[in-house]
């Protein structure tokens, strides 16, 4: 069997807002601090992006900061990200370019997860028809119009597929209409399985509770992706790893440290 080599997470920044944004009607007035992750899979085939974090640009001007996250308030916070935590740079501490990643696949094309996109030019892209479909509609807050410019040029798939050697894609809507999570095979450890936002916390997982937002208010069809990734992770002995969890996060090695 083929397997991915390596898998580094990637702390692109933190996010602080109201727990119900993770927890349906959980957490009411209670904050959270959230990490916003991407992740960097080595494969036999090359390499790839699961997720490429927020725009720096809109966090580090004041003014594009204001534009893009004040509308947000009270629920969220605007994201915080230095410098270092764009992508780039961990793949310049790697010695590695953006020349040097084969594709980007996006989970879902909410800001924290497709705006660094733009710090990537000519990479090969790829997304689901539902998400890319739902996100023209102007009806998702979480996704910003500007993100989607050369959406024209990525490369649009339906439904699961193997995305290269132990890498495979895992349909879990819900949270957006074409979320996709992540199944990774690796030499060494268990595999892997990148929750992406289909379970922001443990507590998803362990209580089958579905994300706060919900597209078009489908609490059954997020409950039932948690249910499938749980299942799944029975079946492949695999380790579920959600997306937002800080505590689960700060269990994993600190970058430069992978998974194999």
């Amino acid at each position: 069997m083929t397997h991915a080599l390596k898998l580094w997470p990637l702390l692109t920044g933190l996010h602080r807002y109201e727990k119900t944004v993770s927890t349906r009607d959980r957490g009411h007035g209670q904050f959270i601090e959230a990490p916003i992750l991407a992740y960097l899979i080595e494969t036999p085939n090359g390499r790839i992006l699961y997720d490429v974090g927020c725009d720096y640009r809109k966090v580090a001007d004041p003014q594009l900061n204001k534009q893009f996250f004040a509308p947000m308030q009270p629920l969220f916070d605007p994201p915080r990200m230095t410098e270092e935590q764009r992508v780039t740079r961990y793949l310049e501490r790697l010695g590695l370019t953006p020349k040097d990643i084969d594709l980007v696949f996006v989970g879902h094309l909410h800001f924290d997860h497709v705006g660094g996109i733009c710090d990537l030019p000519g990479c090969e892209v790829h997304i689901q028809a539902d998400e890319l479909a739902a996100a023209r509609t102007g009806l998702d807050d979480g996704v910003f119009p500007d993100e989607l410019a050369g959406a024209e040029h990525w490369r649009v798939h339906s439904g699961e597929y193997t995305v290269s050697s132990g890498v495979h894609a895992i349909a879990t809507p819900g949270h957006t209409a074409g979320h996709m999570s992540l199944l990774i095979e690796l030499p060494k450890g268990p595999p892997v399985i990148l929750c992406g936002d289909a379970a922001d916390l443990s507590e998803n997982l362990s209580d089958e509770v579905a994300p706060g937002y919900c597209w078009e208010d489908n609490e059954a069809l997020a409950l039932a992706s948690i249910r499938k990734l749980n299942k799944l992770a029975h079946d492949e002995g695999a380790e579920l790893w959600p997306n937002h969890d800080l505590e689960f996060f700060h269990r994993q090695a600190p970058f430069p440290a992978w998974r194999d």
